[in-house]
């Protein structure tokens, strides 16, 4: 059968026995190189590394991908996107129950004693979940031919990589591509700016709790910040806030802003504004104290650091072929995700771009194909603009395209608002000072009215968007929302009906 296959179709014929070789020399992880010579070796094997490579590999290439750690999939699988998830159904089924009363249920929380949520044991049911993704990574990198090496990444030159293992072993990797997709980590503060700031945990840090904080200090105005805030108080725990301004998600739309910062207020959060911390003192098992520039002092059980992330390019030897980093040390890369060096790529949050998961999976994959795949892919590249994203906060959002002050500077009197604010349905049965809010903003320009931003907060909104993402991506105007006929009872048609 090869024989025929070599005489009648020779690329097919290679395909098929690089497929044989691969499916009988070895499972993942690897102990050593299993060619001389590879097409593309991945650094990093979180979501924009296998997805690349897994890539790559369909089109019938030698890919490796070398993860330092023992777990794959990344901060999204690991300590981001999927254990944030869960730990926000928990808090939100906390909200349900709570509100169950209302709805016909007067038995579904007690009112003697208050929600308990039992963190531990949920905890290990999580980890369990993470566990399985990570087991169904590795048999997908198997499934595609991908060879997958443990150990620490180091480019020794343009087309060779240092792979040290865990035992202190060390090869060489040969290869004609190299990508890098090596993400980042959160960060902390050093002692040296601000004293006892290692008393501290980071979003890392918060998976790893075994026991649910009585008092906890979150410092950080972003996205991640404000998710997992909203986690701890909704499940219970007394929770502060410390942000440098007066509203929360500043990179974000403001009525956004307005909404969430006021409604985290009105559920218990307390948000102390216009705060900087200037040192921690306690830990070891008692309770810390957070001193803040204006003289006051916070007292909590943990404090969680959310003031941004930053690249893992240390120790990758990008001195040795000439790879830039910006201040932050993200690699500087251009549209096709090229560092400059022609045989190396780099991709994901380690790019600094839009730091979304489904982002790095999109470069990576569209990199994969214009620079593996057939002809019609010779272009292929991401576009970052208009990407959706939303928050898990409580309430969700979602957000596409500009911003109300980015339109405007933009297209200055050009831009018109459409704006609602309104209760969904569900909070009808509850009480008025239960009642979530919900706010749905389209902005449009031009006598046609395109949209170039939906800004959406209140229930369903993570859901609600990723359809609407597509409409903003495909250039939608304002006509074409108002003769779509809406879907009745439900929050999404006021984007349908916005007058």
């Amino acid at each position: 059968m090869p024989q025929l296959l070599l005489r009648r179709n020779p690329p097919i014929a290679y395909r098929y026995l690089v497929q044989v070789f691969r499916t009988f020399s070895s499972m993942p992880p690897v102990e050593k190189p299993g060619f001389d010579k590879y097409d593309f070796v991945v650094i990093g094997g979180g979501s924009a590394g296998v997805a690349s490579a897994r890539r790559a590999a369909s089109y019938g290439k030698k890919v490796a991908l070398i993860e330092g750690t023992n777990t794959l999939g990344g901060t999204c699988v690991n300590v981001g996107c999927v254990p944030k998830k869960i730990m926000w159904y928990a808090a939100d089924i906390a909200e349900r129950l709570r509100a169950a009363a209302s709805y016909g249920f007067p038995d579904a929380v007690s009112t003697s004693a208050p929600l308990k949520f039992d963190w531990s044991t949920f905890k290990s049911k999580r980890d369990a979940y993470v566990k399985r993704l990570n087991g169904i990574y590795e048999s997908n990198l198997n499934r595609e031919h991908v060879e997958y090496h443990q150990g620490w990444a180091r480019i020794k030159d343009p087309h060779t990589i240092e792979v040290t293992r865990d035992d202190g072993s060390v090869y060489t990797l040969n290869t004609e591509v190299i990508g890098i997709t090596t993400g980042g980590r959160p960060t902390i503060p050093s002692e040296e700016k601000i004293p006892g700031a290692s008393l501290g945990i980071n979003s890392d840090g918060f998976f790893a709790l075994n026991e649910q904080p009585k008092r906890v200090a979150v410092v950080g105005a972003g996205y991640i910040a404000v998710e997992l805030a909203g986690v701890f108080n909704a499940l219970g725990t007394e929770t502060h806030l410390l942000i440098r301004h007066d509203k929360v998600l500043r990179t974000f739309d403001p009525s956004l802003q307005e909404t969430l910062t006021d409604w985290m207020e009105h559920t218990g959060v307390h948000i102390h504004k216009r705060t900087s911390v200037t040192k921690l003192e306690g830990g070891n098992g008692n309770p810390i104290t957070v001193h803040t520039a204006d003289g006051s002092t916070i007292e909590v059980d943990t404090v969680l650091w959310a003031i941004g992330r930053h690249a893992n390019t240390e120790s990758l030897g990008l001195e040795n072929v000439g790879v830039k980093t910006d201040k932050e040390g993200n690699i500087i890369v251009d549209q096709y995700q090229s560092t400059g060096v022609p045989s190396i790529y780099a991709y994901g949050d380690v790019a600094g771009k839009a730091l979304l998961t489904p982002v790095a999976i999109a470069a990576g994959r569209r990199l994969a194909n214009r620079v593996f795949g057939p002809p019609q892919f010779k272009d292929d590249k991401l576009s970052y603009d208009n990407i959706p994203t939303v928050v898990f906060a409580h309430p969700t959002i979602g957000t596409v395209g500009l911003t109300e002050p980015q339109a405007r500077e933009k297209y200055g009197d050009a831009v018109k608002i459409y704006k609602s604010s309104f209760k969904a349905m569900y909070f009808g049965m509850l009480p008025e000072d239960h009642r979530e809010p919900s706010m749905f903003k389209l902005i449009v320009v031009g006598d046609e009215e395109k949209v170039v931003g939906i800004h959406i907060i209140g229930m369903g909104s993570d859901e609600i968007m990723q359809g609407f993402g597509v409409a903003v991506k495909m250039g939608a105007r304002k006509k074409d929302l108002d003769d779509t006929v809406a879907i009745h009872p439900t929050s999404a048609e006021e984007l349908v009906t916005l007058r």
